[in-house]
């Protein structure tokens, strides 16, 4: 799974990040990286929240699971 993290500066000096295929998963930051962790991590609970409420999650169809 992989996801497009897109980040810009604000006029004000805040670093904004955004994971475009989820929608509304976006974070400030005082620096570049800090939004771009920021994102990652909110991205990663979106997902994760969303498997634990049993919803379909169409950004992972390509993954699978495979019985031992």
């Amino acid at each position: 799974m992989n996801f497009t993290v897109e980040i810009e500066q604000e006029e004000d000096g805040r670093w904004l990040a955004e994971v475009t295929e989820l929608p509304g998963v976006l974070c400030y930051g005082q620096s570049r990286k800090e939004a771009a962790d920021r994102v990652k991590a909110l991205a990663l609970r979106r997902v994760a929240d969303e498997l634990d409420h049993g919803e379909s999650v169409p950004h992972m169809a390509n993954v699978s699971s495979e019985s031992a």
